[in-house]
């Protein structure tokens, strides 16, 4: 029986030199391939196989993407959904402008305020 390899070349040969078991993507890496799920004709499942990473982790960078913190995550940042961010952002607003009421109320107490101070003490009786 003849075992022949087919004529077919490689579109690609990855050769690992380092002992590194994973791969490492810069979040610019990351966001340009999810980026790609997004155009005409392409899939997760397709982009995924062109870069050489599993489906379910290119899911996985989509969802961070969606939520915000793709980029957050590579530099090292505190993630915070950006359902959070707006309520923190809605409830500073608000604050800032109680602030803002509470400093001129101050301001207009101050100057109407009928007791002046007086170097001499009140006599009493």
């Amino acid at each position: 029986m003849d075992m022949t390899m087919s004529s077919a070349t490689p579109s690609r040969v990855e050769v690992v030199t380092s002992v590194q078991r994973r791969r490492r993507w810069s979040p610019e890496q990351k966001l340009e391939i999810v980026k790609q799920t997004n155009e005409p004709g392409n899939s997760v499942s397709t982009v995924a196989r062109q870069f050489g990473i599993s489906a379910g982790q290119l899911f996985q960078w989509r969802k961070a993407y969606l939520q915000g913190s793709l980029m957050a995550v590579g530099a090292n940042e505190t993630v915070v959904p950006a359902s959070e961010l707006q309520e923190a952002m809605r409830r500073i607003k608000q604050l800032e402008g109680a602030l803002g009421r509470k400093t001129l109320e101050n301001e207009i107490l101050k100057e109407a305020s009928p007791i002046r101070r007086s170097p001499q003490p009140l006599a009493c009786c």
